[in-house]
């Protein structure tokens, strides 16, 4: 897809406001685990929190040998003043239990600032752990009903097909952190809605959102007597004027995306075909514009994956989200 046409797509979503953004800021810091440095992502959340960035946050590869909450459980200890969250843990290598004491702890850590984002992941990804990806949306129900009660009481008792759990923590949380869960077809977003405090998407663009996620989502929370949802939403984000050249190389460098169901069910809805197409890529003006697109599609709060070739182009995005945060 062409910058034009971009452009032309989001023209004809209507629900594009040019008011002022509720839309938090945050820094997706995903781009580093592949370097597995401790160091690094505690640098860069340091420098988020300095700029004034609400929220940093941190992916978990299911494969990858890098712990994402034992990370953030050390820069918690170091950076202070800013949300520091997983997005996402995959559930099906860890017991819910295990994933609710290691929780417990990291948002200890981080003076009660944690927030635990899990999904499902991909059954390519599981299967390739040796792992059956089988009735996913039971084993998410389960896995809630083991996590949720350990998260705000230290307590669960819980018999199910998926997961069969008695037991209590040594103390009772003071403060249960919130919990996103990744969620993309309709009966996850109904889980998500009804059982915990929102989502957290990857590769899902204004109208999809504004059409399929926010109102399944929000439909769920309402009947659970839940307040409004939360909507996480990570997409590439560039200030260039090159915005063809940058949009290539997201497709060519993030092609796998495409090819997994989940996203490409996505992509479809909104109309896109590869991953460079849902970026926020062009000028200032124009990248400003898709930003105030997914606040008005309900989107809470943005992590930025700046997806920059060049350090003017560092500079020129990262200037326009902070910025937006000082509006």
């Amino acid at each position: 897809m062409t910058l034009a046409r971009h452009v032309r797509a989001l023209s004809d979503y209507s629900m594009v406001s040019t008011g002022e953004m509720a839309l938090k800021i945050g820094i997706n810091g995903t781009g580093l685990v592949q370097r597995a440095s401790i160091e690094g992502i505690q640098q860069d959340a340091q420098q988020a929190a300095l700029d004034g960035f609400s929220s940093y946050w941190l992916a978990e590869h299911p494969s990858g040998g890098f712990d994402a909450l034992t990370v953030l459980s050390l820069v918690g200890a170091m950076v202070p003043d800013i949300e520091l969250g997983t997005a996402i843990v995959p559930t099906f290598p860890r017991h819910p239990m295990t994933l609710a004491g290691q929780t417990l702890t990291a948002h200890q850590a981080c003076q009660g600032r944690l927030t635990l984002g899990i999904g499902l992941s991909h059954q390519v990804m599981m299967e390739a752990m040796g792992l059956a990806f089988e009735k996913p949306i039971g084993h998410l129900r389960d896995y809630l009903s083991v996590l949720m009660p350990l998260l705000e009481t230290g307590q669960v008792s819980h018999q199910g097909n998926h997961y069969s759990c008695e037991g209590a923590f040594f103390q009772k949380p003071k403060q249960a952190p919130e919990v996103l869960v990744a969620a993309l077809g309709p009966q996850a977003l109904r889980v998500a809605g009804h059982r915990t405090g929102g989502t957290t998407l990857a590769w899902v663009g204004p109208k999809t959102i504004a059409s399929h996620i926010k109102p399944k989502l929000t439909e769920a929370a309402d009947r659970a007597g839940r307040p409004p949802p939360r909507i996480l939403a990570t997409l590439p984000i560039c200030v260039t004027d090159q915005p063809d050249r940058i949009r290539a190389l997201i497709t060519q460098r993030l092609a796998f995306y495409a090819e997994l169901p989940s996203y490409r069910a996505m992509f479809e809805r909104e109309g896109v075909k590869h991953p460079g197409d849902i970026a926020l890529v062009g000028s200032a003006a124009q990248v400003r514009y898709q930003l105030e697109a997914l606040n008005a599609a309900g989107v809470t709060d943005y992590a930025a994956s700046i997806f920059a070739t060049q350090p003017e182009e560092q500079a020129n995005t990262r200037g326009l989200l902070i910025d937006h945060i000082l509006r």
